[in-house]
């Protein structure tokens, strides 16, 4: 087919505003449209170039976007009708804004002239659209819709969520004319007093942390951290949750941050010097009665050489890193994570004999999208010496990430196997990913952790000091954090949406099950019975 029809002097709104996304280089639309976009629909039925791949829900369009960012290192867009739309994909564009990921949202809105009427479906978009957007813009004319689209994907590529508000007279009207490409705003520069003050922290005797993130955590940046560990003793870590984590044998290794209070206030404990590559300053997750909230410890000085927004797109903080490294540790070589996997284990299913069937059979290339929360405590041990691989987290928290990360993920990447590594609970969040992964014929193998339960809300009704003021035995407030009654079944579930499925129990099936999904086109689901972490 043609795209030519978007370059013609009478192109619609909408053949401009796809002409201009593609003049961008984005080439990937993940789609739940209404009616306020039906001639954006009927423009990407004349450019086969645009990728538009269909989600049956708005949480499954903007996680799927967030998760393919990250692997092509290019931004998608999203296609939602109105405010409601994308309100119902707010929480994986959290997830994408904390992770430093572009994506270019169009959403719909009533035409000029209908808006004033107040209809059932008006709202205020850009309110909405502010909660997680860098970039936010209506446009009101078809001829400013080609500038206003470059203008999006620049804003994208910088690593922001990118938000453009299309009303569908604007859509429908003849006068677009497509924008060549915006170059997006230069990457942050690190101070290069920063960077000597670092030096100079790190070569002093005393305890350093050096925190990793953003395009730190990939194999060149983890390499210069890992010299810079060498020659000065500092300790490195990453967040806990990496935008995208090089890892594997032949990559310098590196520890996470932990998610527990007491835990991450251990790793960073002693620290005279806390040095930031592309990470935020550490704080917990939540508040808890006597606990440290800022996870600094007293007397740290910080020293930031590159802020966390903007780093994975810009490519600062490796930058950064090498140039550290060659001040602090010239001629040092890194210490790249030798060749290791786990014995298969046998028996019953546990949180730890799970994870070590993973690590035995991970294969080589794969992308791992990790949502398995208190189910995948034991993974990073266990896959630390797998061959070479990518390690995707849920940077902002917000469940419901996984499954649609994956199908992004494996659209980005159609050679490399990608696992998704998947709790229940959450899953529930946007099962109907497997749907879109079945149609497409994507690669994609889930495994669901099912223990029946919010394991990590259970250790948090501890943690927060909840649990000293059930009454009685706790029976109602265990009915909120407990999955049954009825137990879900998530091989029927797989199968109503077109995916194969099958549950198992032990480790032996649990490797036998995922040597047949890797070995088959297609997604696959493997429905992985274990028992909570927290009883």
């Amino acid at each position: 087919m043609s795209r030519a029809p978007v370059h013609t002097p009478t192109a619609s709104g909408a053949q401009a505003l796809l002409g201009s996304l593609l003049d961008g280089g984005v080439d990937t639309c993940f789609a739940n449209p209404g009616t306020s976009e039906m001639h954006f629909v009927a423009a990407l039925d004349g450019v086969a170039r645009m990728r538009a791949v269909l989600t049956l829900f708005e949480g499954v369009a903007t996680g799927a976007a967030d998760g393919y960012a990250r692997m092509a290192e290019r931004p998608a867009a999203t296609l939602l009708h109105l405010g409601p739309g994308l309100a119902n994909g707010l929480a994986n564009l959290h997830n994408a804004r904390r992770a430093g990921t572009g994506v270019v949202n169009v959403v719909g809105d009533h035409a000029t002239t209908h808006a004033p009427l107040d209809a059932p479906l008006q709202s205020d978009i850009h309110a909405i659209a502010g909660a997680v957007s860098g970039w936010v813009r209506t446009t009101t004319s078809p001829a400013e819709v080609g500038a206003d689209a470059a203008e999006a994907v620049a804003a994208a590529k910088a690593g922001q969520v990118a938000t453009l508000v299309l009303p569908a007279d604007v859509s429908w009207s003849p006068g677009g004319v497509p924008a060549p490409p915006v170059p997006p705003p230069a990457p942050p520069a690190a101070d290069p007093d920063a960077v000597r003050a670092a030096a100079a922290a790190l070569t002093s005797g005393e305890p350093c942390v050096l925190l990793v993130g953003g395009d730190a955590t990939r194999a060149a940046g983890l390499a210069a951290a890992d010299r810079i560990a060498a020659a000065t003793g500092a300790r490195v870590l990453a967040e806990t949750f990496p935008t995208r984590l090089e890892r594997g044998a032949g990559v310098a290794p590196v520890d996470r941050l932990g998610y527990v209070v007491d835990v991450a206030v251990g790793q960073l404990a002693g620290a005279r010097h806390l040095v930031l590559a592309g990470a935020r300053r550490p704080v917990s997750f939540f508040a808890y009665p006597d606990k440290a909230s800022d996870l600094v410890p007293a007397g740290c000085e910080v020293h930031a050489l590159v802020p966390k927004e903007g780093a994975f797109a810009g490519g600062t903080a490796t930058a950064v890193l090498e140039e550290l490294a060659d001040l602090v540790a010239p001629g040092t070589a890194p210490r790249p994570a030798p060749a290791a996997r786990p014995p298969l284990p046998s028996g019953p299913l546990t949180v730890q004999s799970a994870a070590a069937v993973v690590g035995a059979l991970l294969p080589e290339g794969a992308v791992v999208v990790d949502e398995s929360v208190s189910s995948g405590l034991g993974l990073p041990a266990v896959t630390a010496g797998a061959p070479r691989h990518d390690w995707l987290t849920l940077t902002g928290g917000s469940i419901g990430y996984g499954l649609p990360a994956a199908t992004g993920a494996a659209i980005a990447c159609p050679d490399r196997p990608v696992w998704c590594l998947q709790a229940d609970g959450s899953a529930m969040y946007t099962i109907s990913a497997l749907w879109t992964q079945a149609r497409e014929g994507l690669d994609v193998t889930t495994v669901v952790y099912h223990n029946s339960a919010y394991a990590i809300l259970r250790m948090e009704l501890a943690q927060t000091g909840a649990a000293a003021h059930l009454a009685g035995d706790g029976a109602r407030a265990r009915a909120l954090l407990d999955l049954d009654r009825p137990d879900l079944d998530f091989v029927a579930l797989a199968a109503g949406m077109g995916v194969p499925g099958e549950r198992v129990t032990t480790a032996e099936a649990l490797a036998s099950a995922l040597r047949r999904a890797t070995a088959e086109p297609g997604p696959h689901l493997v429905e992985a019975v274990l028992p909570p972490l927290a009883p």
